[in-house]
C-alpha cells in the first residue's frame, strides 16, 4: 500500500493488489455483522476477492439484540457445514410462544432443525467470522465509508482508516450490510421509509437470583411486555416496555425501571441484579423501496428493519446473504450473465415485506389494550390453535420454511421452491451436497457432471425410486424441476442455471 500526504496533514492511501482495478471480479462488503459475514466468506469460499469494511474494532460485542436461529436459517448455515456447531453452543426449543395462550409447535416443523436455537448473536459472528477469515476475506476494521461513487465498470469506496487518512478501493459490486443506519444507503440515494413502531424499549443484561421456568420467558399485558433469554454466562438480557414512559432514548435508565417493568409483564422479576449493561432503543418498521443500486446492493437491517417480535431480524438478514453471494459468485467467475443479479431484489423483497407485516402483526396483538383488539386477539388464537393450516402457515413464516421464491409461468410445481434436507443414495443428505456454494442435480437418471462444471456442481440421486428431476441452488431452493425427462432436458437446465 502506497500513500501521499495531502495539503491538510492527512494520508490519502491508495491500495494496491485485488480490488484496485474495477474490472477485477471482486466485491466490497460493508459491515461485519451477521449478514455480512456470510456474505463474506461465501464469496471467499468461492475464490471472489471480498474485503470487508468495518468501523467498530475487531471486538465482537455482546450487546447484540438477536438470540434465535430459526430452522430456514439453521438450514443454510448446515449448507456451510457450521450448523452442527452452533448447536453444541446453543439451546433448543420447540415451542415458540407468541402472546398469551398462542404457541407454535416446532416439533412438527418438516425440517431437519424442528426447533428455534436460542443463541445470541455473537456466538453466531465468531463462527461466522472464523470462517470468512479463513477462507481468505479482507478484514479492515476501524475503517469506515466516507464516500461510494459508482460507474460501468465497478465502484470506488472511499474509507477512513484508523490512522485517520483515507484509503480508496475498487471493486466490481459493493454490497451494503452496514445496518439501518447504512451509510452505503445513504450513499447510493436511496430512501428508507416506515416510521417506529415502539419507543423507549428498555435492554439490560443482569444476573438472576431465580431462574424462568423456561428458557425464553416472554408475555405481554395491556401496557407492558418482557423477555427474558440466557447467554449461557450466567447473564440474561431482559428486552422490556412500558406505554407509559415513551421517552427519549438517551434518557437514564436504571436497574428499578427494569425490574418495575418485569414485574408488570411477567408477575416478578425473578431477583434481577448485579447488571453490567442497560440501555434504551426504538423499534422501526422500514424498508427500502429498492435492494440494488445498479452495482451497489443492501441486505439485512441496511435493507430492512422491523419488531424483534418472532425473533425474524437477524435471520432474514442471514437469508439475504445466502441468496445474494451465489448469484454474485457466479457473476463474477463467468459462469452467469449479470441478469441473474435482478432476481435478489425480485425475492427478497417480497420477503422483507411479508417478515415486516407478520412481526408487525405480532407485536400490536401483543400489546392490544382495547376491547375489541382483545377480542380480535382472543379469536385469532383459538383459531390457530385449532385449525392445522393455518397454524403450519405461521411457523412457516416465522421459522422461513415456509417462503418460496417466483417461477416462471409453466414451471413445475417444486420450481422456486425450498427443497428440504431430502436423502439421497449413498447415505448422504442435499444440505451436505450444497456445501461449497455448489448447485446439486438430484435425478433417478444416469448423468456426468463433466470437467467444465466441475465444483460448481453435484450429481446425486433420491434415496428413494423418485422419478423427479431437480435442479437445487446453492441456497437450497429449486432453480429447476420437471418429471420423466431425459439427458438431453438435463443438459439445458444446466446450461441455462448452471453454465457450461
Amino acid at each position: 500500500m502506497s500513500g501521499t500526504t495531502g495539503n491538510n496533514g492527512t494520508t490519502t492511501a491508495k491500495v494496491t493488489g485485488p480490488g484496485t482495478d474495477p474490472r477485477t471480479p471482486s466485491v466490497i462488503v460493508v459491515g461485519s455483522g451477521p449478514t455480512g459475514l456470510l456474505l463474506a466468506g461465501d464469496l471467499a469460499e468461492a475464490g471472489v476477492p471480498v474485503t470487508v469494511l468495518e468501523k467498530r474494532p475487531h471486538k465482537i460485542s455482546n450487546l447484540s439484540r438477536a438470540f434465535v436461529l430459526h430452522a430456514r436459517t439453521l438450514e443454510q448455515l448446515d449448507a456451510r457445514a457450521v450448523a452442527d456447531d452452533l448447536e453444541k453452543a446453543g439451546q433448543p426449543l420447540d415451542r415458540l410462544r407468541l402472546f398469551g395462550r398462542l404457541g407454535i409447535d416446532l416439533a412438527a416443523l418438516p425440517s431437519r432443525f424442528n426447533h428455534l436455537l436460542v443463541l445470541p448473536q455473537y456466538e453466531v459472528e465468531k463462527v461466522l467470522e472464523r470462517r470468512a477469515a479463513e477462507a481468505g476475506a479482507d478484514f479492515r476494521y476501524e475503517t469506515e465509508l466516507t464516500g461510494l461513487a459508482q460507474d460501468a465498470d465497478g465502484v470506488r469506496v472511499e474509507a477512513r482508516g484508523p490512522e485517520g487518512g483515507t484509503e480508496t478501493f475498487r471493486a466490481a459490486y459493493v454490497v451494503g450490510a452496514d445496518g439501518m443506519r447504512s451509510a452505503v444507503r445513504e450513499a447510493i440515494g436511496l430512501p428508507f421509509p416506515g416510521k417506529s413502531v415502539i419507543r423507549s424499549v428498555v435492554l439490560a443484561d443482569v444476573r438472576l437470583a431465580e431462574e424462568p421456568p423456561g428458557l425464553l420467558t416472554v408475555n405481554a399485558v395491556g401496557d407492558a411486555f418482557a423477555f427474558l433469554a440466557p447467554f449461557g454466562d450466567g447473564y440474561h438480557r431482559v428486552i422490556g416496555w412500558h406505554r407509559g414512559r415513551n421517552v427519549p432514548d438517551d434518557a437514564p435508565l436504571d436497574l428499578a425501571e427494569v425490574k418495575e417493568i418485569t414485574r408488570l409483564a411477567l408477575g416478578r422479576d425473578f431477583g434481577m441484579h448485579d447488571a453490567r449493561w442497560m440501555s434504551r432503543f426504538h423499534s422501526d418498521e422500514r424498508q427500502a423501496p429498492a435492494y440494488r443500486a445498479d452495482r451497489v446492493f443492501l441486505a439485512g437491517d441496511a435493507a430492512h428493519v422491523h419488531t424483534p417480535a418472532g425473533g425474524q431480524g437477524m435471520n432474514t438478514g442471514l437469508q439475504d446473504a445466502a441468496n445474494l453471494s451465489w448469484k454474485l459468485a457466479a457473476v463474477l467467475t463467468g459462469h452467469a450473465d449479470p441478469a441473474l443479479l435482478d432476481t435478489y431484489q425480485a425475492e427478497r423483497h417480497p420477503v422483507g415485506r411479508a417478515v415486516l407485516r407478520s412481526s408487525g402483526g405480532i407485536v400490536r396483538l401483543a400489546m392490544a389494550k382495547r376491547p375489541w383488539t382483545l377480542a380480535a386477539r382472543a379469536a385469532l388464537t383459538t383459531f390457530l390453535n385449532t385449525v392445522g393450516p393455518a397454524r403450519r402457515r405461521i411457523a412457516g413464516q416465522v421459522t422461513g420454511i415456509g417462503y418460496r421464491y417466483p417461477a416462471p409461468r409453466g414451471a413445475h410445481r417444486l420450481t422456486g421452491a425450498r427443497v428440504p434436507d431430502v436423502a439421497l443414495s449413498g447415505g448422504g443428505r442435499l444440505y451436505e451436497a450444497l456445501r461449497g456454494g455448489r448447485f446439486v442435480l438430484i435425478t433417478p437418471e444416469p448423468y456426468e457432471a463433466g470437467p467444465g462444471r466441475a465444483g460448481r456442481l453435484a450429481v446425486a440421486h433420491w434415496a428413494s425410486g423418485r422419478r423427479t428431476s431437480v435442479l437445487v441452488r446453492p441456497d437450497g431452493y429449486a432453480a429447476w424441476a420437471a418429471d420423466a425427462v431425459g439427458a438431453a432436458d438435463i443438459e439445458a437446465a444446466l446450461t441455462a442455471h448452471v453454465g457450461g
